[in-house]
């Protein structure tokens, strides 16, 4: 048995929290996109919310932690999608949205606390130096800096940039380990892929260095077609145009738009499948030569728009990368989503033969990104959810077509497939959290070596059962 109470005491003068409602609120992300976890993780919950200032705080919550033999999983602020800052095994959540400031802004480059919101990060280099964050989430007014690294994969900006697990798009990071005397060690070049895309299970990050990018007025436009493949191709070849600077390239097949995109109806004609884009503003005269060019109709155009027409409009992004299934959800329950990948260089064919599968069940949406230094694009499908099984069937099916699939119905690193453990990821969890405290059930590799990943069975943690 855990000695909250003891502990407490060891963490006076740190801001402490056990209000049942607001440890439950803590405890929760976005999990609820998926239906299997959300009759997974419904019931799960930490015993007492830890909200640190700095880093000093945070070592000593992990030392008491330790001592007690508390488990500790870290929040940034919650908008992640696979349960990755739910505790598994209750105990301590560690709330890092207090350690928020923005320490330095030079040419190129920025630092912040884990807790810095991503758009007040690009407000401040703005201001200081015409700079922005080169890749955001599309929750980026809500989202962390610190956990969009340690549980996000790319957004608004891949298109130029790539994914976060691409060498350059994190500098550094300043990572506190879970030992009876926590160290504050730094990362940089290759050993940060041991902490970005890991959930917090090795380590807590304290202290963050981003790269920045010239920041442009950026405008949205979205461009309709007659048919899906018609905007998926157009997308495509727009990603294409090295001349015309975008920052979003977003594809999305009728009927989505008209069902779920509730402030866009008068924009749309029925069956209408669209593109979202984020184009520079110093871009937009050869950017629209260029869809004229291309045989697509600009249906809303921000910087011609009317403020009657805009009114109420949320931005592009907000209707992209996985605001498009938040859109849909709030409207119809049963939609859920997978997330894909449509290898380079037979995307169009691939996408083309998936949109066909599943008519009525399985609804299109694709982000155009920079992989490699090639331009494919990853799926965020729609999908009408009925079975679990059925759900696994149309999975399997993208696989056997050569489409991966990142599979979001599943909480631990492994099964999502962004991320893979092998030996170097186990030694640094050994020499980082000796105990395996930090966010238990995440990491298979760790709780079970022995895991047969052909079982086709999912991986569960006993902690979700012992809680439920």
């Amino acid at each position: 048995m855990m000695d909250i109470a003891a502990l407490k005491r060891d963490l006076d003068g740190i801001k402490v929290d056990d209000h049942p409602a607001i440890v439950q609120q803590k405890s929760r992300d976005f999990y609820w996109y998926s239906p299997v976890l959300k009759a997974q993780l419904d019931h799960i919950k930490g015993d007492l919310i830890v909200t640190p200032k700095n880093e000093a705080e945070v070592i000593r919550v992990l030392a008491a932690c330790h001592r007690h033999g508390v488990p500790v999983t870290p929040r940034g602020s919650g908008t992640g999608n696979y349960g990755q800052a739910m505790p598994l095994s209750g105990g301590v959540v560690l709330n890092l949205a207090e350690m928020n400031e923005i320490k330095t802004i030079a040419s190129g480059r920025v630092v912040t606390g884990p807790g810095a919101i991503l758009a007040d990060i690009d407000k401040a280099t703005r201001a200081h130096s015409g700079q922005e964050l080169r890749l955001s989430p599309s929750t980026y007014n809500t989202a962390s800096i610190g956990g969009f690294i340690a549980g996000g994969s790319g957004g608004v900006g891949s298109i130029n940039f790539g994914g976060l697990r691409d060498f350059g798009n994190v500098l550094r990071l300043r990572v506190v380990t879970m030992e009876a005397e926590p160290k504050a060690i730094e990362l940089t070049g290759e050993d940060l892929h041991k902490v970005t895309h890991a959930y917090g299970t090795n380590g807590i990050i304290t202290e963050v260095e981003m790269p920045l990018t010239a920041a442009y007025e950026w405008v949205d436009v979205i461009v309709g077609f007659d048919t899906f493949m018609g905007a998926a191709r157009y997308g495509n070849a727009l990603a294409c145009q090295d001349g015309i600077l975008t920052k979003l390239i977003t594809p999305i097949a009728a009927p989505v738009p008209q069902l779920y995109f509730k402030r866009h109806q008068k924009f749309l004609r029925e069956g209408q499948s669209i593109c979202v884009v984020m184009v520079a503003k110093h871009g937009l005269d050869a950017f629209l030569a260029f869809t004229r060019r291309a045989g697509g109709e600009v249906i809303l155009n921000a910087a011609t728009a009317t403020d009657e027409d805009k009114k109420g409009l949320p931005p592009a992004y907000e209707l992209a990368w996985n605001h498009t299934t938040l859109r849909a959800l709030r409207v119809d329950p049963s939609i859920t989503y997978l997330q894909s990948l449509y290898p380079f260089p037979n995307q169009l064919a691939l996408v083309e033969k998936m949109d066909a599968m599943f008519p009525g069940e399985v609804f299109s949406h694709l982000e155009f990104v920079r992989l490699d230094g090639n331009i494919t694009c990853f799926g965020l499908p729609l999908v009408k959810f009925t079975t679990e099984a059925r759900l696994d069937q149309i999975i399997r099916l993208h696989e056997e077509n050569g489409c991966p699939i990142f599979n979001p119905h599943r909480y631990t690193l492994e099964e999502g497939g962004m991320k893979q453990t092998d030996e170097i990821q186990l030694a640094f969890k050994r020499e980082t959290d000796p105990q395996g405290l930090l966010n238990p059930g995440k990491m298979i590799a760790w709780e079970n070596p022995d895991y047969d990943y052909r079982s086709g069975r999912t991986f569960l943690f006993k902690g979700p059962q012992r809680a439920s």
